[in-house]
């Protein structure tokens, strides 16, 4: 099974067909490569225990995903069939990183686990102080010779640790709750908290360079792109932050809903859910409105693009798939549960997990 794994592309950083961590990459931009069909197929669903929040992570024709019911699956990306379980002592919520063989993933029972990729192993458990829904990330070292995994926690901080040992780096503490997932690039990352500061801080050592007072909680993840961070926050605003002097670029306000979705980021456009029922799509230079595309149910699900398509969940139980271009629907497909968690894209599949407890997995027939 192991050079299995390695045959189709498993490494540190996954192959283009894969969809290794929330938002496909450390930088959280939500996209993907390929293509997916125009009009996907349900192949297979899984029925957990509890409500799938986690969003899932595709390697090596495998899913990982996590599970209110405490357990950490791994299913067989074609068919569905479980391949192992791992349980925890609290619901997961946090979504999974796959990374040299390991999957990384937080729970709320405080820890944050490292497994065994390919039999679901317990490696080692780092403890924090608070439940952990939000995903890890990671980076290479500043020297290079290893590799760190970030996780934020309600216990206030952001941790860094040792990817092969679990050891702690550093720890860096903020006022409030760390609920969505540190982004990386620069050799810098960014991360929004309930304390209301986008915070950007040194990888090499977790000293903070600079924050940005938003005025509200943030409960998503920023993607990072061009120099600049993109989030929503709790007080019905989106912004564009400078990372380099923390200035406030630009902000989108339509209607006074919170925003919980992360965003996605292409070239020219960024598009993101809110709980006003709508998926948006705004100019990435100047915020200004491109389409809305309404649901029956808040998107705190968070959109990949891939292609010329964009994938997103709603709180109205239907998993959408929309033009960039203009907003239209293409398909949809009603699975009756909340999604809340964000879609999986590679290798035109999409995986999704729901509140009524299954994951669903998409692709051509």
């Amino acid at each position: 099974m192991l050079l299995l794994l390695v045959a189709a592309g498993w490494c540190a950083t996954g192959s283009a067909a894969d969809w290794p961590m929330f938002r496909g990459n450390p930088a959280l931009t939500g996209i993907a490569e390929g293509h997916l069909p125009d009009k996907p197929k349900l192949l297979w669903s899984f029925k957990t225990g509890q409500a799938v929040k986690s969003s899932a992570a595709l390697v090596g024709g495998r899913v990982f995903v996590g599970s209110g019911d405490g357990q950490v699956y791994a299913l067989d990306l074609a068919t569905g069939g479980r391949e192992w379980a791992f349980k925890t002592g609290g619901p997961v919520e946090s979504s999974p990183l796959a990374l040299g063989g390991k999957i990384f993933i937080g729970s709320a029972d405080a820890f944050l686990y490292a497994l065994d990729a390919v039999t679901g192993k317990l490696l080692w458990k780092y403890e924090t102080g608070d439940k952990i829904l939000g995903a890890p990330n990671w980076v290479k070292s500043p020297k290079g010779h290893a590799t760190w995994v970030l996780v934020g926690s309600y216990d206030n901080k952001l941790h860094c640790l040792d990817a092969a040992t679990g050891k702690t780096n550093w720890v860096f503490e903020t006022g409030n709750y760390i609920n969505g997932s540190p982004a990386v690039a620069d050799g810098e990352t960014t991360f929004g908290g309930c304390d209301g500061q986008l915070h950007i801080i040194a990888l090499a050592d977790g000293r903070e360079l600079r924050s940005t007072d938003v005025g509200a909680p943030i409960a998503a993840s920023a993607a990072l792109a061009g120099g600049r961070a993109y989030f929503g926050h709790y007080e019905n605003e989106f912004l564009c932050v400078d990372l380099k002097d923390g200035r406030k670029v630009w902000n989108f306000r339509d209607r006074d809903f919170p925003y919980f979705s992360s965003p996605a980021v292409t070239p020219d456009r960024v598009l993101f859910g809110g709980r006003d029922k709508r998926l948006h799509c705004v100019n990435r230079a100047d915020g200004k409105a491109v389409w809305s595309f309404a649901t029956r149910g808040k998107v705190d699900s968070s959109p990949a693009v891939c292609g010329n398509q964009v994938v997103v969940g709603s709180d109205d139980g239907r998993l959408y798939l929309v033009s960039l271009a203009d907003g239209t629907e293409l398909w949809s497909y009603e699975i009756g549960g909340a999604i809340s968690a964000s879609p999986a894209v590679a290798d035109g599949w999409i995986v999704v997990g729901s509140e009524d407890g299954s994951v669903y997995g998409f692709g051509a027939k």
